[in-house]
């Protein structure tokens, strides 16, 4: 049992940084310096592709596409769709609005029908930067990350800064690494701080990478946590090793 967070930047050879955890179910921002994440600097977002998938799904059913073909649609097969059609806008609003920026796509479903995705096709990912549009209160993902480098302790910011990760599946939408880098530079414009955001290609199983990465490693042994300690101690006890 390890952070998620903190395997994701032993994934990417780093210790000490921020990763941006986009999942199926959650999403985390966490901070960590040294192989210590700062519990008080962890965020959480619930937006993450289980709630893109439904979103899209209903998006595509005020589309002018064929009302019974998307009400047959199973789970599995809407997130092949948004996995292959859907990309995050850099500029959501402009191209919501102008017709001229819209790429549609086509997608033929396994009963042989095509549909169409239109602005759909960018309006699926943005609740993860607009999570209103979901009905959340929450900060988007990159205010949760502003927050967070806040938290961390002056003498790590700026090695946290330098090390921002992209982490999970639903962080592999084209145009994400590239939307989340202009929203944190903007957010970050009056330090005069140029923010990069480091996106493995492979990231979409960093955190499982990372685990693999840290188990193996020397240092790592002490924190090995027997099921006799667990039983002693219990759940809360993960906590003082990791």
């Amino acid at each position: 049992i390890a952070n998620t967070g903190f395997l994701s930047l032993c994934a990417y050879g780093r210790v000490t940084g921020l990763a941006l955890e986009v999942g199926a179910g959650v999403s985390h921002v966490t901070s960590v310096c040294l192989g210590q994440t700062w519990r008080e600097a962890t965020y959480r977002l619930g937006v993450a592709g289980g709630f893109l998938s439904s979103y899209l799904h209903s998006l595509l059913m005020e589309s002018p596409n064929d009302p019974s073909v998307l009400k047959a649609l199973k789970k599995t097969t809407v997130i092949q769709l948004k996995k292959q059609c859907c990309y995050v806008s850099t500029d959501y609003e402009g191209d919501l609005h102008d017709q001229g920026y819209h790429h549609p796509a086509r997608f033929q479903a396994p009963d042989g029908h095509w549909i169409t995705l239109d602005k759909e096709r960018f309006c699926c990912p943005e609740p993860l930067f607009q999570p209103k549009l979901l009905h959340q209160s929450s900060p988007g993902l990159h205010h949760l990350a502003l927050q967070s480098l806040q938290k961390v302790p002056d003498h790590a910011r700026r090695d946290t800064v330098g090390n921002i990760v992209l982490s999970g599946g639903s962080s592999m939408f084209p145009g994400f690494p590239e939307r989340i880098c202009l929203e944190l530079n903007a957010l970050f414009h009056s330090t005069g701080c140029q923010i990069q955001v480091l996106a493995s290609p492979e990231r979409g199983t960093a955190a499982w990478a990372g685990g693999s990465m840290a188990a193996s490693l020397t240092s790592f042994q002490h924190a090995w946590m027997s099921k006799g300690k667990y039983q002693e101690h219990g759940a809360g006890y993960v906590h003082q090793i990791f």
